[in-house]
């Protein structure tokens, strides 16, 4: 094994400890003495690897939307139709949301509580940010619906998609609803298909 690939198993060792401990206590209760705890490793390695509590929420943050992104993406890639990925996107990204519980509560917690340097929450830095790959395959999926037939040309693709991220992010902030899950996607998909159709 090289040097580089132990440090980066390290350093995902840490960003795992990390979404643990988001989820179990917040991020304004989160240090890198309890993040060094739930790793069971020094403080000072986890110094060694990031250079602060913000560098971790940076790499957190990033492994959690590119776990997110391949996740949904792979589910999308095996539908051959605008309408089959379309279904296919809400669906992943729904059950992503269970299966993948505390990425969920650690990327709710970083997005909406940690600061840049400047102090400025995260989710206000979105014009800084590189582009949402979500939206971005979503966007792609009405306009390619759009353009075969599928879908009615009557409607602004980035408006539905705010709807359809809104549906499912409203969904993220409820866990415990008395609506399962496989429930709330079927009517989801049924409501974004009377809107498109």
């Amino acid at each position: 094994m090289t040097d580089s690939f132990i440090a980066e198993a390290r350093r995902e060792q840490i960003v795992l400890a990390c979404i643990d401990t988001l989820e179990e206590v917040g991020y304004h209760n989160l240090s890198l003495t309890k993040v060094a705890k739930k790793a069971r490793i020094s403080t000072g390695l986890i110094s060694y690897h990031f250079h602060d509590k913000l560098d971790l929420m940076n790499h957190t943050l990033q492994f959690l939307v590119a776990k997110q992104l391949d996740f949904i993406r792979r589910n999308v890639v095996l539908s051959h139709s605008a309408t089959k990925k379309l279904e296919a996107f809400i669906k992943a990204h729904l059950t992503y949301q269970e299966t993948h519980y505390k990425h969920t509560i650690a990327l709710i917690e970083i997005v909406f509580t940690a600061r840049n340097e400047n102090g400025v929450p995260y989710y206000r830095m979105e014009d800084e940010q590189e582009e949402d790959g979500l939206r971005t395959i979503l966007v792609d999926i009405l306009k390619e619906g759009q353009q075969n037939g599928e879908f009615t040309s009557s409607f602004q693709t980035e408006i539905v998609a705010s709807f359809i991220i809104g549906a499912i992010e409203e969904r993220m902030l409820k866990p415990n609803s008395s609506i399962p899950m496989e429930q709330y996607a079927v009517e989801l998909v049924k409501m974004v298909m009377k809107l498109i159709g």
